[in-house]
């Protein structure tokens, strides 16, 4: 009694043909899509305000223009958050698509998650519901079901307790549909995509990667697999890589069940097959987290191209012009940042040229308009010798702030409304359970290796995978060897890694063991500052600090290299 749950969107923006490739790949039950990101919603707030009709992911509806009766004809059921902002309009779209297509799908859609409201003061404010009123909607019937700010697992846990009949406290069954959905929420990045050991495998299976399915069994338990025939790899490392993205500690609490990552198992289960099993649950917090995203501003920046010899006097010469020329109207937040770019004795002008970026950010569009591209253009004949930007400053762009509240979970009114417009609430979980700290895991025995150690990347014996929440950002990385995990756990001490990544070194960074997985896991606060919409720093999701970990050298064992 296999329920196969597969995904064909990991964002908004995800590969177009996904969903027609997962509909005719193989067999399926339900295919899900993830389309909405803390960056998404700012960007469909936006959307909404030029036209309070929108605010979904129109991207959704085209794609099932194509495939909904794709869908419909092999029985498999669609569940997906492209609802956004407005999970009713985007329901109202599809139903008139099926019609215009001579096509019965009867569409229900879940709402109760928007609180603008409460917080009158945001451009949007969201709580994430769970996942029981999607399995409310299947119940029911229903083809196609459509979800504003859910989390991204309970695409996965409403279909797995709609098809298993699992009740509210089915918490072991409930959390392992959790790290399924985890699993399976970000598409490709668990199929091989953005995977630290990609040149381990062919190339020409990474150029096109399947997308994700999960076989969830009755137990809770599944295997992360792809269709047959497709692109890709699914390996333990893969699925170690995804499970670790976006998550901090032991505990990974959300609305329907709290799922202990430090219990999950993962087993190869034949080629592109990995199992996980083991997952344990606890009830849910008794709160629910609301994504709050308000305009903060305005932002402008340039990058200013230093080529040859000379580049710190070339970028301390222009900084020092820049900052002359606005303090006449200084912007609330200036921010420069120098990538050394440059080679000595280089072939060719590019490989000779450093990067000298510039961002800038005020409430008054007017300060980091005219008043900033000015004062950068004015000096092209009158600075370093060489001066050139990358492209002239533009005009002032607003910017985005996110950040999180918490309201309780019995306060929101989650509600299924079916096909025929009846409305039915979603009652909370008969149980919160407030989080008390997790007793951390012995750390193993520390590796005897006598000594001999060599220079070299950190990444050449571990693997990391980094993402955004907010603020902040979480920093996994695994070991694949239990002597690598002997040695990666007694060196990589928050210390050490804010010496590797010296960016943090202010910052409060937590380090969390997970044993079963032989992994780190790291959490910088404010390294993102105000979070990815205000763009202010280099990486703004954070997408490649593992990367950057991974390629600092330290003393390594010579016997795990």
């Amino acid at each position: 009694m296999t329920l196969r749950i597969g995904n064909a969107s990991g964002f908004y923006g995800d590969r177009h043909s996904a969903v027609r490739e997962m509909l005719t790949g193989g067999p399926l039950d339900v295919l899900t899509g993830d389309y909405l990101a803390e960056l998404t919603m700012l960007i469909l707030a936006r959307d909404r305000l030029k036209d309070p009709a929108r605010g979904y992911a129109r991207t959704f509806l085209r794609q099932l223009e194509e495939c909904l009766g794709e869908a419909l004809d092999r029985g498999v059921r669609v569940v997906t958050n492209a609802g956004g902002l407005n999970p009713g309009g985007l329901a109202d779209a599809i139903r008139e698509l099926g019609a215009r297509a001579g096509l019965s799908a009867r569409v229900a859609h879940v709402e109760g998650d928007d609180l603008g409201a409460r917080f009158p003061d945001a451009l949007a404010a969201h709580a994430y519901l769970g996942g029981h009123g999607i399995a409310a909607a299947l119940r029911a019937g229903a083809d196609v079901v459509v979800t504003g700010r859910v989390t991204d697992a309970a695409l996965v846990t409403g279909p797995a307790a709609a098809h298993f009949g699992w009740a509210p406290d089915a918490y072991d069954r409930l959390a392992g549909a959790v790290v399924a959905g985890h699993i399976l929420e970000c598409g490709t990045q668990a199929t091989g995509g953005n995977y630290a050991f990609f040149t381990e495998h062919d190339p020409a299976r990474l150029r096109h990667p399947g997308f994700p399915l999960a076989e969830i069994h009755e137990d809770g338990s599944c295997v992360i697999t792809k269709h047959d025939g497709t692109g890709g790899v699914v390996d333990v490392g893969t699925v170690t890589a995804q499970l670790l993205y976006e998550t901090s500690g032991a505990r990974y609490a959300g609305p329907d069940v709290t799922a202990r990552l430090d219990s999950v198992r993962l087993t190869q289960d034949g080629p592109d097959r990995v199992r996980v099993d083991g997952v344990r649950g606890e009830p849910p917090p008794p709160t629910l987290k609301v994504g709050l995203n308000r305009l903060g501003g305005h932002r402008n920046e340039v990058v200013f191209v230093l080529t040859g010899l000379d580049v710190d006097a070339k970028a301390a010469l222009v900084r020092e012009q820049v900052e002359d020329a606005l303090a006449r109207a200084r912007p609330a937040h200036v921010r420069w940042e120098l990538a050394r770019t440059d080679r000595p004795d280089a072939d060719t002008e590019e490989t000779a040229s450093a990067l000298l970026r510039l961002v800038v950010r005020d409430p008054d569009p007017d300060v980091v308009g005219r008043a900033f591209s000015g004062a950068a253009v004015e000096l092209a004949l009158g600075s370093y010798p060489g001066f050139h930007m990358t492209a002239p400053p533009g005009k002032a762009a607003p910017y985005g702030v996110f950040e999180a509240a918490y309201v309780e979970a019995d306060t929101v009114t989650h509600t299924v409304v079916l096909d025929d417009g009846t409305r039915t609430p979603v009652p909370p979980p008969h149980e919160h359970r407030a989080l008390a700290d997790v007793e951390p895991p012995p750390l193993p025995e520390p590796l005897a290796y006598g000594g001999r150690t060599r220079r070299a990347p950190l990444g050449l014996i571990a693997g990391a995978r980094s993402g955004d929440k907010g603020g902040d950002a979480n920093v996994g990385v695994w070991a694949r060897t239990d002597e690598a995990w002997r040695w990666l756990a007694h060196t990589l001490t928050t210390g050490r890694f804010r010496e590797l990544l010296p960016e943090a070194a202010e910052l409060s960074v937590t380090r969390h063991l997970l044993p079963n997985l032989r992994a780190l896991n790291f959490v910088v606060e404010g390294v993102l500052g105000e979070g990815v919409a205000a763009q202010a720093r280099f990486d703004p999701q954070a997408k490649a600090l593992g990367e950057w970990l991974r390629s600092r050298h330290l003393d390594i064992p010579e016997a795990i290299l």
